[in-house]
């Protein structure tokens, strides 16, 4: 599992995908998303811009992300 620090209070889906190099363009994300191909928390999330906050889980193309505050 990959640790991904953000330092706002939370991070849009669509951002975290290409912040966390998962996409290269916001056009990968989008697609990742549409194809339900994105778990949050486990579920499956069709909501490209789903506030994800720390604590979270994101799951894609074989990644596993828990998403941590910048201390």
């Amino acid at each position: 599992m990959e640790t991904v620090k953000i330092h706002t209070e939370f991070i849009k889906l669509d951002q975290l995908l290409k912040y966390s190099g998962i996409c290269d363009i916001g056009s990968e994300a989008k697609a990742l998303v549409a194809d339900e191909q994105v778990k949050v928390n486990g579920e499956v999330c069709l909501m490209r811009g789903k506030k994800i906050r720390p604590g979270d889980v994101v799951e894609a193309l074989g990644h596993k992300l828990v998403v941590a505050a910048e201390e």
